[in-house]
């Protein structure tokens, strides 16, 4: 427990000091924490980091994370994103002719699926501190009180496990429990904090992270328990990787822009 508490002292030092600032200093942290997030699932995948396949990867993952205004830099070139894109997929299926299948079609679609996953949800972190730092905070409380509260009432009256199969500690009880703490979170923002959205957009907001952000880390725990780790990564000691501790944050954050209940 010592352990865990001075890692978050730490980290939240790190974070949120960058994450106040925004711009060019928050998208490097973006960058950096995207890249260790790719890394992990790399490594879960056996994959070896500077093969070739994996660089490609890195530079699929850092083209997806590079914000609109910075993509002119390719007009120059006459390349759209799309089709750079498409070049990392034609360059990861020669890879897997070339190497006589040792890299494998399995392999190259857990990498692209991996530059998704990872690539979308930090994009999204990102772009949701360009339009407003409250929305930044109001999903991050949203989701520590979605944990609070389902850990604590699974512990007080859980008794019908959520998903044995992927994470035996969840239970149904729980997953409501965390709904109910999160629409006092919606509740307390629309009191104190003056965001530009009525009580219901709030609550359904609140809600949707709750719901969904569960349901992000059920994804991380999956992910952990088909490839036999115990946590994402080791770099934050007592806790896990990057994706260990944002894999909620950057699954809801996509939903929410893509409902546009965040511009």
């Amino acid at each position: 427990m010592k352990q865990r508490i001075i890692t978050a002292v730490i980290a939240a030092a790190i974070f949120l000091p960058l994450v106040i600032l925004g711009k060019q200093p928050f998208l490097i942290l973006v960058y950096v924490m995207g890249t260790i997030g790719l890394s992990e699932l790399i490594r879960m995948k056996k994959i070896r980091i500077f093969s070739f396949p994996s660089i490609i990867s890195f530079l699929l993952l850092w083209l997806v994370l590079l914000p609109e205004q910075y993509t002119i830099l390719f007009m120059d070139f006459d390349y759209r994103n799309i089709e750079l894109v498409l070049m990392a997929v034609i360059l990861l299926l020669i890879t897997t002719v070339i190497s006589k299948n040792k890299f494998t079609f399995d392999d190259a679609g857990f990498l692209l699926l991996s530059v998704i996953y990872v690539g979308m949800g930090f994009f999204y972190l990102y772009e949701t501190r360009e339009a407003s730092l409250a929305y930044v905070f109001f999903a991050l409380f949203t989701i520590w009180a979605t944990d609070s509260g389902a850990y604590f009432v699974g512990r007080a009256i859980g008794k019908r496990k959520l998903w044995p199969e992927i994470s035996p500690n969840k239970t149904v009880e729980g997953f409501f429990g965390g709904i109910a703490s999160s629409m006092i979170v919606g509740l307390l923002f629309f009191i104190f904090n003056g965001l530009d959205s009525s009580l219901v957009t709030l609550l359904i907001m609140s809600v949707l992270i709750s719901i969904f952000g569960q349901l992000g880390d059920l994804v991380q725990s999956a992910f952990k328990r088909h490839y036999g780790v115990k946590d994402a990564g080791k770099l934050l000691p007592g806790h896990g990787g990057i994706l260990d501790r944002l894999d909620s944050l950057i699954f809801i954050l996509p939903i929410l822009h893509l409902l546009h209940l965040v511009d």
